[in-house]
């Protein structure tokens, strides 16, 4: 077990990369630096790790979480049931919580998400105004707490914070949650009376303020769509900050002429797309007992369309989702089974795609990239994306900072003896 971390790395040792070839990988500060057949590579055996044939794969991002939710669903005991069920028991909690127990269930599920691979989150943090009624104080808790872990963690992981502004939220709690250092504008326009407005208000303070935006977006079977309305009013924006949106599930029940209308606005504005199956499968349908509808995006035109989709976990053990692993390959697992792509696509969506949609320098086990990297003991990527083996080393900038080892022993019964195999009686030819 390791004594100490984090510590510097500057060789991995005999990795089996996807294509199934064994290599060492040097890495240089942050950044891998050379990929050579195994064996061939050396270092100080202080900062070589060997791999023994572990699967090397690009470190998962986490592209949409809510870290001042997660794990609260033992203190608030919600019941069963959809989004608006959700948002009503999260309302009446939210209300009694303390920075410091925000901070602490935080602080608790970033560690748990990077003890699993994931490197990198892009969390939204919850403008607490109680509808409006809150002070500008009281509506900071959120934020307050998530800056603070944001902060701690900072040598471990990179943790960017979106404002997320319901409705109600009036723009002076929003803007003062932005002075606190939260990084992009966020809210739920498809939750207000007026969507589109609210759609225009967000991206005004954002305007205003020069920084990217992270909608949720259009999270129903049946609503409104606003998706491709943001797409055009931020399509000639400056291309050096950040334009996405989460859950997009309305598109997943769109006829085929209007979807293509909406997919080819996202496509020309360079929206990133997040699928957030877990939680959107859990939320989405309980009014369809018969015939239920997935509480997905479309997840295949937008890809065809040239579009970057990601996909993330969204809630953990809240009230919008009472389970959840802190595995993006729990994610990609049932993008296998609900989004029917393959296992390679699949965690591309939670790793590569998560990091461009993030904004982050691409990482894996290539010459030039971020070295942020996790080795799974797995044999392929459908191995890793079926088994989620917990065996896992997990490196950060280059620097190890996560191992979970796994010995296990199974009880199997003994083996008989081969009987002899039969020798075939020549056969004559005539």
């Amino acid at each position: 077990m390791e004594s100490s971390l984090p510590r510097r790395v500057a060789l991995l040792r005999s990795a089996l990369l996807p294509d199934g070839s064994l290599v060492d990988v040097a890495i240089d500060g942050d950044t891998v630096s050379d990929v050579a057949p195994a064996g061939t590579l050396t270092a100080d055996d202080a900062d070589t790790l060997d791999l023994d044939g572990r699967l090397l794969l690009p470190a998962p991002a986490e592209p949409h979480a809510h870290l001042d939710k997660a794990l609260s669903a033992d203190r608030i005991r919600p019941p069963l049931g959809d989004l608006g069920s959700a948002i009503a028991a999260w309302a009446a909690h939210a209300t009694t919580m303390t920075v410091d127990e925000i901070a602490e269930r935080a602080r608790t599920q970033a560690l748990a998400m990077l003890a699993a691979g994931t490197t990198a989150v892009r969390t939204h943090v919850d403008v607490l105004s109680d509808g409006g009624a809150a002070s500008v104080a009281d509506s900071l808790r959120g934020a307050q707490a998530l800056v603070q872990v944001r902060d701690e963690l900072a040598d471990l992981m990179d943790i960017e914070l979106v404002a997320l502004a319901g409705p109600l939220a009036p723009d002076e709690h929003v803007e003062a949650v932005l002075d606190l250092g939260v990084d992009l504008v966020g809210g739920a326009p498809h939750l207000a009376e007026d969507p589109l407005a609210d759609v225009d208000r967000l991206l005004a303070i954002a305007h205003r303020r020069g920084l990217g935006v992270d909608l949720h977006a259009d999270e129903s079977l049946d609503g409104p769509v606003t998706l491709d309305h943001y797409a055009r009013v931020v399509r000639d924006w400056p291309r050096d900050r950040q334009y996405s949106a989460g859950h997009c599930v309305r598109l997943g029940t769109l006829h085929p002429e209007r979807l293509a209308e909406v997919v080819a606005d996202v496509a020309a504005a360079d929206v990133g797309v997040i699928t957030l199956p877990i939680t959107n499968l859990y939320l989405q349908g309980w009014q369809h007992p018969v015939s239920t509808p997935r509480g997905l995006t479309a997840i295949r035109a937008l890809l065809d369309a040239g579009v970057r989709v990601a996909a993330g976990a969204d809630n953990v053990r809240d009230p919008f989702n009472p389970v959840g692993r802190s595995d993006a390959l729990e994610t990609a697992s049932l993008l296998v089974t609900a989004g029917h792509l393959t296992p390679d696509e699949a965690y591309a969506m939670v790793s590569v795609a998560a990091r461009s949609v993030l904004g982050l320098p691409a990482a894996g086990p290539v010459v030039g990239a971020r070295a942020d990297l996790l080795a799974v003991a797995a044999t392929s990527v459908t191995d890793a994306v079926a088994n989620a083996p917990a065996d896992r080393i997990v490196l950060s900038r280059g620097r190890l900072v996560a191992r979970t080892e796994v010995h296990r022993t199974v009880a199997a019964p003994a083996r008989t003896a081969a009987s002899p195999v039969p020798t075939p009686a020549p056969v004559p030819v005539p």
